[in-house]
Parts: structure tokens; sequence; C-alpha cells
């Protein structure tokens, strides 16, 4: 039973935007995107907390709700679970206006009671019964349109849910929690257009509801409209940078508006200069070098004097340590433009590398600094290089900003080592060692576990 006094005023459940969420193969999208579908397990969900039926002298209260458990996807390592409660104020006058006659019958109370109990014990079927018989009694209460769509919605009865769900809002337009509800319903329908009609009505009553905003996202990845998917999930990394779901849907909105530029580059110019970059660099992202070659090889013969060409062909073959090749290429980049510090850096770089002059690596190192102050990578080398000429003491400032800037990097910990026993700072150089062995212990037990997996799959095959 609930408190009674003069008045009955029902509180709608929270809805919960992924209930047991149920992780299927990633389907590909009418967008051409491959995104987890997002589906209700909601047979073996625990109870919503559902809200009390509670009167006050002048308001009903939607209270937030404390939601469903949330178990690990141990696969994807995922939130199965987000639940988000709305805060919904209604004067009493105008829930009783709209509760209308059987408001006041005792047989709300004890059907709403059921409709719980039954809930509690994982009896959806039952709680639904009740509050099928409650709206018999209290025809005009929209909160329980709200709960009976709520639980429709957990047994994947859709078409029911989206009934039920629409007659409350037309009782009661102003019910989030139920736009929201009805929005995912129609999403399972198929109704794309229709569901993020009532996605973005129940962001506009609250902006930083993070479920409905991605449910919005995916609806959006639906119709195709890509480039409104993605700022959704810009919003969304924003205000959840942990969320891997968001960070994957995110990348795959990315590739995508890449893709559909460079659909659009080949149909006005297949032999552009901006293919050829773009096509390279897609490769080189993969680690297909060879293929990078020679994308940026037709790069360059299409636009010699164009700044980045040939520091686009330089940098592969620097990846492929071809450093003659590179660095031929890295000087035409310089006369093109003389304020790329990155093909400066990568000179210097290369001469390290090579074992070559250390005065001559300090001098190009410095120019790419000169250029870019901030460049890390730079600064390293630099050190490299004076450690070499045994200026140490000038070595270390270096060592210690790239340390600051990037304290997990090892072989940065190992150089400033270096320097400090040089200079005699034995406790200094101890400590830098000991970060150096447990970054590079963490990098082999990373690097092995990873080959046990792959060996693992491997000898699943058949």
């Amino acid at each position: 039973m609930f408190p009674l006094s003069s008045s009955t005023g029902i509180r709608p459940t929270p809805y919960s935007t992924r209930a047991g969420a149920d992780w299927s193969a990633a389907k590909v999208l009418n967008a051409g995107v491959r995104v987890p579908v997002t589906r209700w397990n909601l047979a073996r969900a625990p109870s919503v907390a559902s809200i009390d039926m509670q009167t006050s002298n002048d308001r009903i209260d939607f209270m937030k709700s404390s939601g469903l458990a949330s178990p690990r996807n141990a696969a994807r390592k995922l939130v199965g679970f987000l639940v988000l409660a709305f805060a919904l104020l209604l004067s009493s006058n105008s829930a009783l206006a709209q509760s209308g006659a059987g408001a006041d019958d005792p047989r709300v109370s004890k059907l709403y009671g059921d409709a719980k109990a039954a809930e509690a014990h994982g009896d959806f079927a039952g709680a639904a019964a009740s509050y099928e018989a409650l709206l018999q009694v209290a025809p005009r209460l929209a909160p329980a349109y709200n709960n009976l769509g709520s639980l429709y919605l957990r047994q994947r009865e859709y078409k029911k849910a989206a009934a039920v769900l629409e007659k409350g809002l037309k009782i009661d337009p102003k019910m989030s929690s139920a736009s929201a509800l009805l929005g995912i319903a129609l999403y399972e329908l198929g109704d794309y257009a229709g569901a993020g009609r009532n996605l973005e009505s129940a962001l506009r009553a609250n902006p930083r509801d993070n479920n409905a905003e991605l449910f919005l996202a995916n609806d959006l990845i639906k119709l195709g409209k890509i480039e409104q998917a993605a700022e959704h999930l810009r919003q969304l990394s924003l205000r959840q940078p942990e969320n891997q779901e968001v960070l994957y849907l995110l990348g795959k909105v990315h590739m995508k508006l890449s893709e559909q530029a460079l659909t659009k580059l080949n149909a006005l110019d297949a032999n552009s200069v901006w293919v050829h970059e773009i096509s390279g660099e897609v490769m080189e992202s993969m680690k297909n070098y060879d293929g990078a070659l020679l994308e940026y090889k037709k790069a360059v013969e299409v636009a010699p004097m164009q700044a980045g060409t040939h520091y686009h062909l330089g940098n592969a073959y620097w990846s492929l340590n071809m450093w003659d090749a590179a660095t031929e290429q890295f000087h035409a980049e310089l006369a093109n433009d003389p304020s790329n510090c990155m093909a400066q850096w990568k000179i210097g770089n290369i001469i390290l590398e090579q074992h070559g002059d250390p005065a001559a690596a300090l001098a190009e190192t410095q120019k790419a600094l000169d250029a870019c102050p901030d460049l890390m990578e730079a600064r390293v080398d630099r050190a490299r290089a004076l450690i070499k000429l045994e200026r140490h003491a000038d070595a270390v400032k270096d060592l210690e900003a790239a340390v600051k800037a990037d304290p997990a990097e090892a072989s940065t910990h190992f150089l400033l080592a270096q320097a400090y026993r040089a200079l005699g700072r034995t406790q200094e150089a101890q400590a830098e060692m000991k970060v150096f062995s447990k970054l590079e212990e963490s990098a082999r037990a990373k690097t092995a576990e990873r080959a046990k997996e792959v060996l693992q799959e491997k000898s699943k095959e058949p």
C-alpha cells in the first residue's frame, strides 16, 4: 500500500535506456556505420526501483530512482545498464484534474501495491496486468501509463509499449520520461523518425540526459544524419570521457565522414593530390607503408611544389628506416615549407639513428625547436645529442620537461637516468631507472598477454 490522504498521485517509474543491454554483433546501419545495437534484455533484468504513489500538499514529485543494477558485459567490459531518472514537478491540483474519476478509488491503491509487489518478484506480466486494471479504474492517471509502458518495454512488447505511452502523453504531454520511453519503443520498432522526435523532446527537457542523447545519436546514425550524430557524440564524450561505447561510436562516425569526403574527392578528380594524400594516410594508419609510399609518390608527382607532399613521402620512408630517401624528401619539404618543424626534427633524428655527428644532430633539432618550442620529440633528441657531446646538465633540462609531458614513455626515463648519473646525482638516477624498469616490465607483460591471446585464437581455428 502507499500513503493516501485526500488525493492520490502515482509518480512514474524512471526509464532505463540501457536496461540489461544485450550486446549483439555489430550491425551494419543504413548509414554504413557499424555500431552496437542496444537491446533490452528485460527477462533477466532486475526490477526497476518503482516510485511510490505519494501525496503532497502542492505537488507530486517524480523523484530519482536508484534504478537497475549494472552487471558488466565481460566480453566488452561495458556497462550493461544505464539508468536516469527525471525530476518532474506537477501541482497536485493539476494532477487531480488529469486523473479524473477513479483517482480516489481505494482500488487504485490496492492495484498499485500489487503491481509493485509483482515487479519486485520479477513478475513483469503480473505487474503489467495490475497497471492495466488500475487504468480501467483511473484512466486519466498519466504516470500509470508511463509505468505500464516501461513494463511492456522490459518484456519487449514494443507495439504495446508505444501505444500505452502515446496515451499517457496525450493526457500529460510534459511527461518527459514517457517521451524517452516512447522514443526507445519506436526505435526498436524501426520508426527512427518518430523515435528521434520523442528522444529530442526528452533531451530538450533535460539537456544533460546522457542516455537519451546516446539513443538519439544511434537513431540519427540509422537515419543517415551522420554529422548531427557526431555532434551529439562529441557532447557526450566531453561529459563522459571514459565511456568506451561513446568513443567507439564517435570514431565510427568520423570514419564514415572521412569515407564520404574521400568519395566526393574521387568523384571530382580521382588523380587529385588530395586523393593520393588521403589514400596514403589511410594506408599508413593501417601500417601499410608500401601502399602509402605508392600514394605519396603519386601526390609528389602531381604537386611537387605543394607543401606537405614531400613530408608525407619522407615520413613513410622514415617509418621504414629508409634514412637516405627520407632525408632527401625532408629537405625537399623544407624547400617548399621552411616552417615545417617536423621535417626539420626528423632530419636531426635520422643523424642520431645513423650514429652520425651529434653536433650536426644538435643543430638540426635546434632549428626545429626554434620553430616549434613545444615539440617534445625534438627536445628528447636534442638531449640525446647533448649527452653524446657530454653536456649532461643541458640535457637534463630537456629530459625533465619531456618526462613531465609524457611520464609513461620509458625511454625518456632511461636517458634522464643516464644524465643524472653522469652528473653524480646517484639517487635521482636510481629513481629514474626504477621507473624505467617498471614501465618496461609492464610493456613486456602486455605484449606477452597479447601474444598469448593471439595464439589461443589461432588454436581455435579449424
